[in-house]
């Protein structure tokens, strides 16, 4: 699928309809950041467990390379990005060496030792933090307080921060109040302007506009028929990218900030990863067989923001672990007003990276 390679449709959109399954409610979510943590827990899974993993995420030992390419921006771009991927080990977890190499091959990989044993909360506190400091601020208190205990043995973090500036900005004195059809009722919301050729696609119920950002991403709005979100699947949301082309489209489109906040475990084992979350897990890769592991925990939260200057999002995955149990020529601008609720992909059109994904039912 050439849109988005790393993580494919079906797992974005498939995840997406377990986490935000009330459409009425505005929710963001990182791909890129759920991704990233599973791979890096993958890379110590073996057997079925691994198996299963594949079967959601694809090829793992292709997943990581991808998902690099998908935070390489040149150092000269209008895009600051930072990706962390950390492994916090117990101080008395025996850590493969092996294992040790994948997680530092990850972007932003490193290892970090942690006294889950002797003061959980004081090492939970800790993650908090440095979660905080790599996404600028944005995401903050990421574990509350309980999920680390002193039979945690190990916690893998992701945290991600993007922030781009559009090709060309839109004008701050264009945007002023305009209607929005939220699911209970209409309200006057801040909304951009500008009058520009741009990517845009209009079939099968949905229209879809492509605003360009620096060094190849884009933010994708899909904006359905109706007044209410439909379900998007992943072949309709390939026909709408793949099928969107240049013309002059006179776009109206409201600044957003959306949030989210999901604990992934059960979504996760919905779709197919069952083994990782049970005392039939095997992470054996990381710690060589030394100690059975199993994720008792899955962690998500994110923040993304859309204003006349560019986007900004910052996400964040906690995964913890603990011991198993025993065992052509533009025509006329297209007017495309968004004042009802619509889809929002952040992606990076080069390498087919989903960095983001929202539903925005009230854009304040």
């Amino acid at each position: 699928m050439g849109w988005v390679t790393a993580p494919d449709a079906r797992f974005a959109l498939g995840l997406h309809r377990l986490v935000a399954a009330d459409r009425d409610r505005s929710f963001a979510w990182s791909p890129y950041s759920v991704a990233s943590a599973l791979g890096v827990v993958g890379a110590g899974a073996r057997g079925p467990t691994r198996d299963e993993l594949a079967a959601v995420l694809g090829d793992l030992d292709e997943l990581g390379p991808a998902l690099t390419a998908g935070a390489a921006f040149p150092p000269e771009s209008a895009v600051t990005v930072g990706v962390a991927n950390t492994l916090w080990a117990d101080l008395t977890l025996p850590v493969a060496d092996e294992y040790l190499a994948a997680v530092k091959a990850w972007p932003g990989g490193a290892a970090r030792g942690a006294d889950f044993r002797g003061n959980p909360d004081g090492s939970r506190q800790e993650i908090n933090a440095d979660v905080e400091h790599s996404t600028r601020g944005l995401i903050s208190d990421l574990i509350p307080p309980g999920v680390v205990d002193p039979d945690t043995r190990a916690v893998v973090v992701n945290a991600l921060y993007l922030r781009a500036a559009w090709v060309k900005p839109f004008d701050k004195g264009a945007t002023r109040p305009q209607p929005f059809r939220t699911p209970g009722a209409t309200v006057d919301v801040p909304t951009m302007r500008a009058t520009r050729s741009l990517p845009y696609a209009a079939r099968s119920g949905w229209t879809v506009v492509s605003v360009p950002a620096g060094a190849g991403v884009v933010a994708d709005v899909l904006l359905p028929d109706g007044d209410r979100l439909p379900e998007l699947d992943p072949g309709t949301l390939t026909e709408l990218l793949d099928g969107a082309r240049p013309r002059e489209v006179a776009l109206e489109l409201p600044r957003v900030k959306v949030r989210g906040q999901a604990s992934l475990a059960d979504p996760l084992v919905t779709l197919g990863i069952r083994r990782l979350f049970s005392d039939a897990a095997d992470l054996t890769g990381v710690t060589g067989g030394r100690e059975g592991l199993k994720v008792d925990a899955a962690i998500h939260k994110a923040v993304l923001t859309l204003d006349e200057a560019g986007l900004e999002g910052a996400a964040a995955t906690a995964m913890t672990m603990t011991r198993l149990a025993a065992v052509t020529t533009p025509p006329r601008p297209v007017p495309v007003r968004v004042d009802r609720p619509f889809y929002l992909l952040i992606r990076h059109r080069p390498t087919g990276t989903l960095h983001f994904l929202a539903q925005v039912t009230d854009p304040r």
